[in-house]
């Protein structure tokens, strides 16, 4: 419930960024050019800065509070972290080609999870 809420709330964000703005997935989920769009802009645009702040800062969290409410999972060996230059570089890999079809919070909460430790089954 809380996952999919900030998922609304930065699919609303990122629908009123600008009149360019990529388009999320076909199942509305926040796509990977959304996000590159975010990050490309974001220095030049206060409104993608705070889209783009807003919608990490909401991922960032669910993923932690969700790791906390996690019964009997291990501990990550080292914190959560997630700024911009992750978020870039944890969807580098998806193909521009598809990049209006992937889903980028996966990518992104898949790679934070990863560099702090954490163990994944998958």
């Amino acid at each position: 419930m809380l996952v999919r809420s900030a998922h609304a709330i930065c699919a609303v964000l990122l629908l009123t960024t600008a009149a360019h703005a990529q388009p999320s997935t076909s199942r509305g989920q926040i796509s990977v050019a959304q996000v590159r769009a975010m990050l490309d802009q974001a220095a030049t645009n206060p409104t993608a800065r705070q889209t783009l702040t807003a919608y990490l800062a909401g991922t960032g969290e669910t993923a932690g509070w969700l790791l906390d409410a996690a019964r009997g999972m291990p501990p990550c060996a080292r914190r959560l972290t997630l700024d911009a230059q992750q978020a870039r570089d944890a969807i580098a890999s998806a193909a521009a080609t598809a990049a209006t079809e992937t889903p980028a919070t996966p990518l992104i909460i898949r790679d934070m999870l990863k560099r702090a430790g954490c163990r994944l089954t998958e």
